[in-house]
């Protein structure tokens, strides 16, 4: 694994950084080294063991519960897969679609909008669920932020050094 979980100097999640720019950290002096990887980085007159989990050293304000609005983090929400139908698709296959459509006074919000492929989307069109029998897969809601983050880096599973420090309400959103 060559991913390195950044902590908040209160042992929150911040980010998944790569083992060099952890290493940088280090020696700048802006991190403790929390955990470490078996492997080991060696250079002219050193040899380190690859971080796995850094702390802060001071406290940096984090805004994670207030996740951007937008098509990309809908797909990354529900992980590029139609809600109707469960087939994953290519993004050009893909299109939001309203729970409750707009034209029956639904709004575009994280608890009216699922990922849909445009099979299911004209299918549906512009009629409630019950009406055609088509539920989403899961219930949406506002995703959390570092969970988003873990999708857009591609770790969907986690190392075990890093179990300790990702409680599952950050994992579940």
């Amino acid at each position: 694994m060559d991913r390195t979980l950044l902590l908040n100097a209160t042992f929150e999640p911040l980010n998944v950084l790569s083992w060099k720019k952890a290493v940088t950290l280090l020696y700048l002096g802006k991190v403790a080294v929390v955990k470490e990887y078996e492997k080991e980085i060696r250079g002219v007159s050193i040899t380190i063991r690859q971080p796995s989990v850094i702390r802060l050293l001071r406290l940096v304000r984090g805004n994670h519960r207030n996740v951007k609005f937008s098509r990309r983090n809908i797909f990354l929400r529900d992980d590029y897969v139609c809600q109707y139908c469960g087939e994953r698709f290519d993004l050009k296959y893909l299109t939001c679609d309203h729970i409750i459509p707009r034209s029956r006074g639904g709004i575009t919000e994280w608890s009216n909008i699922v990922t849909s492929c445009n099979r299911c989307n004209l299918k549906k069109g512009d009629k409630l669920t019950d009406e055609i029998e088509m539920y989403p897969r899961k219930r949406p809601s506002r995703p959390n932020g570092f969970y988003l983050l873990m999708l857009h880096v591609g770790v969907k599973i986690f190392p075990e050094h890093w179990k300790d420090y990702i409680f599952m309400r950050d994992w579940d959103g």
